[in-house]
């Protein structure tokens, strides 16, 4: 993969339980090989400032000081998981140099193109990351209708708690990328799915997308505050961060169904 792709993502967040809340977005993200050589439209950049751009220091590591696939790699030596043939990730690019991903995908293909491994790489609006390996049994094929379970470790809104499990499903496709995360399904939690075409990016997408959704992820993280405010009106309950602990490695793995 030596092009950049433009997913116009569609992202829904539902809230279950006593307190309810829900809203549907639309996003910009980007698909990329991140240890390629690629072929950029002139509006997009990777490493160097541009209209918008991708950089390594905004992933792989503490956030802003990222080492990008470098350190996915050195985190599976750690872990004895068999290296990717291929990588690529799915995020949101930088816009006029800001850039907020809540959460970000990295793919993991092996020698035959089969997808076997996911890390989700989860920031929260602290500053906090954790990533959680998502894999079948043995690392299987992961197919769309596999679901893969997580246990929660790190503090993300503060009107959840830190406890129970994600339940991750990605669908990967060359036409279009899916992915839904089920939280809480036992008792409450939240629904968040993120869904959309691929497309090759080029100039007139991106000067579309910032007519339609200026600012990028910048407005991404206003739309949180707001889905935050709405939560505080309806009394959900709020827990500081200060209370909540790190976890102690940056990468946790999936567990058995």
């Amino acid at each position: 993969m030596n092009k950049v792709d433009h997913v116009a993502g569609h992202t829904f967040h539902g809230r279950k339980g006593a307190i309810q809340n829900s809203f549907r977005y639309s996003l910009d993200y980007i698909l990329l090989d991140p240890e390629g050589s690629l072929k950029t439209p002139a509006l997009f950049s990777v490493n160097r400032p541009n209209v918008t751009n991708w950089r390594d220091r905004d992933h792989g590591g503490v956030p802003g000081k990222g080492r990008g696939a470098a350190w996915l790699r050195d985190q599976f030596d750690q872990m004895g998981v068999t290296q990717p043939d291929r990588i690529t990730l799915l995020t949101q690019p930088r816009v006029m140099g800001h850039v907020f991903n809540p959460v970000s995908f990295w793919f993991c293909f092996d020698t035959k193109s089969q997808l076997y491994a996911v890390v989700a790489e989860v920031t929260n609006t602290y500053g906090t990351r954790h990533s959680y390996l998502c894999h079948n049994p043995d690392f299987a094929p992961i197919r769309p209708s596999d679901r893969i379970l997580a246990d929660k470790l790190m503090h993300v809104s503060p009107f959840q708690k830190i406890e129970g499990s994600y339940t991750f499903r990605f669908d990967y496709r060359c036409d279009r990328v899916g992915v839904w995360i089920d939280y809480g399904r036992e008792k409450g939690g939240l629904i968040a799915t993120l869904t959309g075409p691929r497309t090759p990016l080029t100039n007139r997408v991106i000067l579309w997308s910032l007519l339609r959704r200026p600012f990028g992820a910048r407005r991404a993280f206003f739309l949180i505050l707001w889905q935050a405010l709405k939560l505080r009106v309806k009394k959900a309950q709020f827990r500081p961060f200060r209370t909540a602990p790190v976890p102690e490695h940056p990468v946790s793995r999936a567990r058995e169904p």
